[in-house]
């Protein structure tokens, strides 16, 4: 017989895991069956976690369903961040937008490009950091993947930049070091080529929270140079074009 899918036990384990640091395969997990229930477990573990930010993470699943997830903990890297180091911790430098109006969920006509682009009123570079407590991350199951926050595991915001980076950041140089080593130094890319292709989606995603994408939000974009395992502690500094952002990360 089938175990029983329990929101709330699923997002306990979770929070466990992320405490003591450690991960879990798929296959120890009971799954959530679809987006409904995962985003009830998600729902259970931002409140274990205390999540009070209103950052998110926008994607799409491998079924093309647009998705969310709180970023925590959140830091502004002006006041010197310092963000929790765990074995396998990912680092991804990526572009964040501030909204300056509601986009609503809305039948009929979806949102355009331009029109979410008009309701963004800052960019800025950032950094974000992830690790699972699914030892497969999102691989086996990302409905699993969705319940454990997508992954997410820490948000540095870092200086404002010119808001046509949204339509210019591909190409841009990008440089970062990782405890005095370089581990990216090439053009920025996003994995869709335009970084605002996953908020689109999700601005037009009729499903969503009914308090979403409201002014004030911020929103990262997703990755401008893949995802980079941080074997160690160490500062990290990125320099995007000639905007940089530094912070670090540190054992606990």
């Amino acid at each position: 017989m089938t175990e029983a899918f329990d929101p709330r036990a699923l997002a306990a384990r979770l929070h466990g895991l992320h405490q003591a640091g450690r991960q879990e395969e798929t296959g120890t997990f009971t799954l959530p069956a679809d987006l409904h229930q995962a985003m009830e477990a998600q729902n259970f573990l931002t409140a274990a976690d205390g999540v009070s930010s209103n950052a998110w993470k926008v994607t799409v699943s491998p079924q093309g369903l647009a998705v969310a997830a709180p970023l925590h903990p959140y830091a502004e890297a002006v006041s010197g961040a310092d963000i929790a180091w765990y074995p396998g911790l990912k680092f991804e430098t990526e572009i964040a937008v501030r909204l300056g109006r509601d986009l609503p969920i809305r039948a009929g006509t979806p949102y355009s490009r331009a029109e979410v682009v008009e309701a963004i009123s800052t960019v800025h570079l950032g950094a974000e950091l992830l690790v699972s407590a699914v030892r497969e991350s999102g691989g086996v199951s990302f409905l699993l993947f969705v319940a454990d926050r997508l992954g997410n595991s820490g948000y540095v915001l870092g200086p404002k930049i010119d808001k046509s980076a949204v339509d210019t950041a591909g190409g841009t140089p990008l440089k970062v070091t990782h405890a005095g080593r370089i581990i990216y130094d090439g053009p920025a890319q996003h994995p869709k080529g335009d970084v605002l292709t996953w908020l689109v989606d999700y601005a037009n995603d009729g499903l969503r929270p009914e308090a979403s994408l409201k002014a004030g939000a911020l929103i990262t974009t997703g990755t401008l140079s893949g995802a980079i395992e941080l074997a160690e502690p160490g500062a990290i500094d990125i320099l995007f074009g000639n905007v940089r952002l530094s912070f670090s990360v540190s054992k606990i």
